[in-house]
């Protein structure tokens, strides 16, 4: 009974903090307490901007902060990488505090969403590692980066080949989606891993590794489910 009277940041680190152990993570006192302040700033934006869907706090923890961790183990130490379709800067901003040794270039077409996000590396202490670029990701130079991030931009199915052509130089690529993101992925000629997010029986990191491309000529599709 006592946990329905914990407030949303209380519920947010709770939740937090044991998502993180069941899934190996490492979060320090400083990355919850950052995490924490990015749940709250995304909480006072969305009646404007809609970031993100209607959820609890716990949800926000799990769904959006704990998910967007997954691309970590894929991140080398040091790398750079492209978000694409930022929106509320997942997986890019708790990626970003969580790991110092990362910089991120984020892409985001709307300007007002791109506003939020400048005011999030600057109350996160990001704006040193992180640039903001307000257009769309077909409109700029291919970019130079260690691996491209993508987790909920607009018709993401159909904008694969287009995003995998743009960031051809790019060596991995995370893709968070379902099944027909998978399916999208193939059919573009890409290859890689599927990898099941926690908590979700729909939902995979899609790894794609330029380095792997000749073996996907001998596969039917992206493999989906390994754990």
């Amino acid at each position: 009974m006592a946990e329905r009277n914990l407030s949303p940041p209380d519920e947010f680190d709770k939740e937090l903090r044991r998502g993180a152990a069941d899934r190996g993570l490492a979060l320090d006192g400083g990355a919850c307490a950052l995490l924490g302040e990015y749940f709250r700033l995304v909480s006072a934006w969305n009646p404007r901007l809609h970031l993100v869907a209607p959820c609890t706090p716990a949800e926000f923890a799990s769904r959006h902060a704990l998910e967007s961790l997954a691309a970590l183990p894929y991140l080398a130490q040091g790398a750079s990488f492209v978000d694409v379709g930022s929106g509320a800067g997942l997986p890019a901003l708790p990626c970003l505090v969580a790991r110092p040794d990362l910089r991120a270039t984020l892409v985001e077409s709307s300007r007002r969403k791109a506003v939020f996000l400048r005011e999030a590396a600057s109350a996160l202490g990001l704006r040193g590692r992180m640039e903001v670029v307000a257009e769309r990701f077909q409109g700029l130079a291919p970019p130079a980066a260690d691996a491209l991030t993508c987790r909920a931009v607009e018709r993401f199915t159909e904008l694969v080949p287009s995003i995998a052509s743009w960031a051809s130089n790019v060596p991995t690529l995370l893709l968070f989606g379902g099944e027909s993101l998978g399916e999208s992925i193939s059919r573009a000629g890409l290859a890689g891993e599927a990898v099941r997010l926690a908590g979700s029986e729909k939902r995979f990191l899609f790894v794609v590794s330029r380095a792997s491309q000749s073996a996907h000529e001998s596969q039917a599709a992206l493999p989906v489910g390994k754990d």
